[in-house]
């Protein structure tokens, strides 16, 4: 089996307990209930739910289990985008080759979408069906939190904001931090979901974080370079935004032919650290090649 295939199927397999554990629509709610759905379903790579069901699989944890934690980091996942792509943010209407909630709704109901996907995020990992063991099922809440929050995603957004009307750009270490924040925190929350389901040791955990921290740094750069050079229609989203915007990133700082240099290196850093692991890893080493040959 191919690594598209591999992601292919696990994508399959996230995408059909997010349909189990997503609301219908119905009643006065259905409004949101719908949009929470369009967020979620039918499209992405499913990467953070790959890594969480590729780092699980390391410790055989039942599947359900796995499953269900890479739907709560997808759930995560999304509700970030569709705040990120309202007016007041990156203004986008294009996501996954389909409408963004506020254009498909309206941005009242983006937002609402947006917090309900949020906590149905938590509500999906404090559940016992998630693991019988509640000491786990705090750690997997409380690691999240941390990702999504002033001090990861949210940190990073704000940071980003704050650019835009800098007096300067930023930069090369402040675009990292930035990055790190903003992309790699929930990349990294998502390894570590599977090594904490499965009771990985501190010294798994730390080396499933260092390849995490790795492949999110690779995983943006590869973005910067397709928003500069890659095809709008493959991407199934606006393209050339952060050069419209004037924002510094890593091609802007680096040019081209660097920044997939330090990409290539960063997937190097990515397969080093999971040696511990031998060929049960493979998986996550095959996502790290990839997350640089992309073209969407």
């Amino acid at each position: 089996m191919s690594f598209v295939d591999t992601l292919m199927e696990a994508a399959r397999r996230v995408e059909s307990r997010a349909e189990t554990l997503l609301p219908r629509p119905g009643g006065p709610e259905g409004r949101v209930s719908a949009a929470m759905r369009h967020a979620v379903l039918g499209g992405g790579k499913r990467m953070r739910g790959f890594l969480v069901l590729s780092s699980a699989a390391i410790y055989e944890v039942a599947p359900l289990r796995a499953e269900r934690a890479a739907v709560a980091l997808e759930c995560l996942h999304a509700y970030s985008l569709v705040h990120d792509d309202l007016p007041c943010m990156d203004d986008d209407s294009l996501r996954r080759g389909q409408p963004t909630v506020h254009v498909k709704w309206d941005e009242a109901t983006a937002v609402l979408a947006g917090d309900a996907l949020h906590s149905l995020a938590f509500e999906i990992l404090a559940e016992p069906e998630t693991h019988p063991d509640a000491t786990v099922r705090a750690a997997l809440c409380l690691d999240l939190a941390r990702a999504a929050g002033q001090h990861g995603m949210v940190g990073g957004q704000a940071i980003d904001i704050a650019a835009e009307t800098a007096a300067e750009p930023l930069v090369l270490s402040e675009v990292s931090r930035l990055q790190a924040l903003k992309t790699g925190a929930l990349i990294r929350a998502s390894a570590r979901a599977g090594a904490l389901l499965g009771g990985a040791s501190v010294e798994d955990i730390d080396a499933l974080d260092g390849y995490a921290e790795a492949l999110g740094r690779a995983f943006q750069i590869r973005d910067d370079i397709l928003d500069v050079s890659g095809d709008p229609a493959a991407a199934g989203k606006r393209l050339r935004k952060d050069e419209a915007a004037g924002k510094a990133t890593f091609v802007s700082l680096l040019g081209l032919d660097e920044a997939a240099r330090q990409a290539d290196l960063l997937v190097a850093q990515a397969t080093a650290r999971l040696d511990r692991f031998g060929a049960v890893a493979n998986p996550l080493r095959e996502a790290a090649r990839f997350a640089v040959a992309r073209q969407s």
